[in-house]
């Protein structure tokens, strides 16, 4: 088939009929996260009640080179019941046929194009956040993956480039028209990044005009939170949890059970035995398996300090926003997951994968990641 601009694209276009479907309503959807949003992570999650869960973000141009590394960014586990992919590119041509490789190769429920992505590496290769600036460039895109899947394409994007000027309510509406199913709007703009609060009265308005479901993105960390999202005059239908699930996992069992959980020391070590569990299944309990799982667990453990236990709070809920001040815990385990320390991340490690090396060094991917940014050496 030919979609516009001239360019030829794989043949072989799934007819509307033999389309699949996703119920969005009101389901708990786990973001797609870049290094931390791995399998093991994304069994742990399932573990708590997520919903919805999705792969990290997959470069298309890889996908196309074959590179074993980023096809194992699709696997999926059997617990994943509604599971989706997460592809960046900049072209309608290589989108459209990495959407008839995931087609014939993979068995997944839905594929999602990047436009969210704020890192100038993808951007200034028009990918991410930059390639929601490019309207007919997302049209041609849009259209030629929708004609090649029978799952779901949806689309995540921010709420504009640049800080105070929104542009989503321009494009959200026609995104449907051209093959969306969904849309998912994080209610931040690139250059915005963590700034500020989410923008949910935005989302809402974009909401009201999409003719699709869309689900919204940004700040939830609460059941009142996620309440607040879903009342039926803002039109949203369902809520996408990223940075507090990686806070707080056990988020998706709150929002269920309408609690704030007080969740003690020893279960979030169990929660990161069952991680390190899942890790040496998926990456192998030989040297380099142990290796892999340790510094994904380490990652995680760089967003993990920064939940304060519910039963230290004045009041409630707190707001991920929030940053109150160093506390001692109500034990000595509490107080080391508090630590901002990168040394005393590597020490909870060892409790659960043995000593590290003598040469070992940590540092987080993530500038967010806190006061140890500096890399360390573990004492040997």
């Amino acid at each position: 088939c030919t979609a516009g601009g001239g360019g030829h694209y794989p043949s072989g276009s799934v007819a509307t009929s033999e389309r699949r479907a996703v119920d969005w309503r009101g389901k708990l959807y786990l973001a797609p996260l870049t290094t931390v949003g791995n399998l093991p992570y994304r069994r742990v999650c399932k573990g708590y009640g997520a919903d919805i869960t999705c792969s990290e973000m997959a470069m298309a141009t890889n996908l196309l080179q074959g590179q074993a590394s980023e096809w194992a960014l699709l696997r999926r586990h059997v617990s994943e019941d509604v599971f989706g992919v997460q592809i960046a590119g900049n072209s309608a041509e290589t989108m459209a046929r990495v959407a008839q490789l995931i087609e014939a190769e993979t068995e997944v429920d839905f594929v999602d194009i990047n436009m969210g992505c704020p890192i100038d590496l993808v951007c200034n290769r028009g990918m991410g956040a930059g390639l929601a600036q490019r309207a007919n460039k997302v049209q041609g895109i849009v259209r030629v993956m929708s004609q090649q899947l029978s799952c779901p394409l949806t689309v995540k994007l921010r709420t504009g480039y640049d800080m105070d000027k929104p542009t989503a309510h321009r494009l959200v509406p026609q995104l449907p028209g051209w093959g969306a199913a969904a849309v998912t709007l994080h209610g931040r703009s690139r250059q915005q990044r963590y700034t500020k609060l989410a923008d949910w009265d935005y989302i809402s308005q974009c909401a009201s005009a999409c003719p699709a479901p869309l689900i919204g993105n940004g700040d939830a960390f609460s059941y009142e939170d996620v309440d607040n999202a879903l009342k039926s005059e803002t039109g949203i239908s369902s809520v996408m949890l990223a940075r507090g699930a990686l806070v707080k996992p056990w988020l998706f069992t709150e929002v269920k059970e309408r609690r704030h959980w007080d969740i003690s020391a020893s279960e979030r070590l169990d929660m990161l035995r069952g991680f390190v569990r899942f890790g040496l299944e998926h990456w192998g309990s030989d040297t380099l398996g142990v290796a892999r799982t340790r510094n994904f667990l380490l990652e995680w453990l760089s967003f993990l300090h920064r939940y304060v236990p519910v039963g230290l709070l004045e009041r409630l809920p707190c707001r991920i926003n929030e940053r109150p001040p160093t506390y001692f815990g109500r034990n000595d385990l509490e107080t080391l997951m508090a630590s901002s320390m990168a040394s005393d991340w590597v020490k909870i490690s060892e409790m659960l994968l043995g000593p590290v090396p003598a040469d070992f060094h940590f540092t987080p991917k993530h500038k967010a990641n806190a006061a140890a940014s500096a890399a360390i050496t573990a004492e040997g």
